[in-house]
C-alpha cells in the first residue's frame, strides 16, 4: 500500500487563524487541510491518514477534546496537538490523558509550532514504520515449520547448536540445516538481526490483563 502524504489537519473555528497557520505551515512545505469544526474533520478524515492534527480546544457544537476522544475511539492514530487561547491545568491534563503530544497556548509562537508539528509527524512516521516491520516479521515467522520454531526457541534461549540438538534428540548437523533455513525465511543475516525481528513480534503482543 502506498504511503499517504503527511498532512497537517488544522481545525479552528476562526478563519483568520486557519488562514495564518495554513500559510505558515506551507512555508516549510507542509501540506495542510483546514476545517472550521470537528464534525467536518470527522466526516472527511481517512482513518489511515498520516501527519498530525492541530486542534483548537474551544469550538461551537463539539469541543476539541471531544473530537480528540472520538478519533481515539475510532482508532485514528494521528498525533494530536491542542491549541487554546483559554488554557488551564484541567484542560491540559485531560488533553494529555487522551494522548495529546503537546498543548500550545495562543497566540502560538511560530517556531515552537513548526517544531512541534514536524516532531509529531516524525513520531507518527516512525511508529508506522515499526508497525509495518512487525507485520512483516509476523508473516516471516508464520512460514516456519514446527521444528524450525523449536530451533528458534533454542536460539532465543541462548543455547548452542549442540545443546538444542540434545534437547530435541537430533544431530547438530540437522540443527545447522534448520538454522540456515530460519535465517533464509526470516530474511536476516546474523543472530542479532534474528533476535531483533523475533522480539519485535513478541513485544508487540498484548500482555496479560
Amino acid at each position: 500500500m502506498a504511503m499517504l502524504e503527511p498532512t497537517v489537519y488544522l481545525v479552528d473555528d476562526d478563519e483568520a487563524v486557519r488562514d495564518a497557520l495554513a500559510f505558515l505551515l506551507g512555508t516549510v512545505g507542509l501540506r495542510t487541510e483546514v476545517f472550521s469544526d470537528g464534525v467536518a474533520l470527522q466526516d472527511s478524515l481517512n482513518p489511515d491518514a498520516v501527519g498530525c492534527l492541530l486542534l483548537d480546544i474551544r469550538m461551537p457544537h463539539v469541543s476539541g477534546l471531544q473530537v480528540q476522544e472520538a478519533l481515539q475511539a475510532q482508532g485514528v492514530d494521528l498525533p494530536v496537538i491542542i491549541m487554546t487561547g483559554h488554557g488551564n491545568v484541567d484542560l491540559c491534563r485531560r488533553a494529555f490523558r487522551q494522548g495529546a503530544v503537546d498543548f500550545l497556548e495562543k497566540p502560538v509562537d511560530e517556531t515552537v509550532l513548526l517544531e512541534t508539528v514536524q516532531g509529531a509527524i516524525r513520531q507518527q512516521l516512525s511508529k508506522r514504520e515499526r508497525a509495518e516491520a512487525t507485520v512483516q516479521a509476523q508473516a516471516c515467522l508464520a512460514r516456519l515449520t514446527e521444528r524450525e520454531r523449536e530451533v528458534l526457541h533454542g536460539l532465543m534461549e541462548g543455547q548452542t547448536s549442540k545443546q538444542t540438538a540434545r534437547a530435541l534428540g537430533i544431530s547438530s548437523r540437522t540443527i545447522e540445516t534448520h538454522r540456515a533455513s530460519l535465517f533464509e525465511k526470516l530474511e536476516v543475516g546474523s543472530l542479532a538481526q534474528l533476535m531483533r525481528k523475533y522480539l519485535s513480534v513478541v513485544d508487540s503482543k498484548p500482555g496479560p490483563p
